[in-house]
């Protein structure tokens, strides 16, 4: 017979933890005229970044924007990403939970490398915000020839 230990975790320990990530939400975003915004420690939208020898990429995740919601600005080597999330459904309602933020936002992204303003290309489809971002030409690995003179080098 196989005996099976369930891990739970306290009652008082779950109150405490849902207190602790509501108190510093609370001093980490205050609420915007009125608006209650609940954003996690990572920052909203979510983000993946990476590269390839020519690009940056940038993949955002934005559920319920549109296109014309947003407002993306590159200089130098930072992505900002900014916007505003309505609040959706009737103002009526009672809400049994909220956990989608709503309101502005801002989000700056340090990028690796310098990359071309002006080639940046954005794409929003189903809720995901994917940024190509052609590095500039400086910014660009390089492969780099060896020589061999004569004379030095092993025997």
């Amino acid at each position: 017979m196989v005996m099976r230990t369930a891990v739970t975790v306290h009652p008082i320990q779950q109150l405490r933890d849902e207190v602790d990530r509501l108190v510093s939400n609370v001093f980490a975003n205050p609420t915007v005229a009125g608006a209650t915004r609940l954003v996690t420690g990572r920052g909203f939208p979510a983000v993946n970044v990476w590269e390839d020898g020519e690009n940056v990429f940038v993949e955002a995740e934005v559920p319920g924007l549109k296109a014309e919601d947003l407002d993306i600005t590159v200089v130098g080597e930072e992505l900002m990403l900014k916007g505003e999330r309505s609040e959706a459904g009737d103002e009526q309602a009672s809400f049994h939970r909220r956990e989608r933020g709503i309101g502005p936002f801002t989000r700056v992204i340090r990028l690796s490398s310098e990359v071309k303003a002006d080639q940046v290309q954005a794409t929003l489809d189903g809720g995901v915000l994917l940024l190509k971002l052609p590095k500039t030409e400086a910014a660009k690995p390089r492969k780099i020839k060896v020589t061999t003179t004569s004379g030095e080098g092993l025997q």
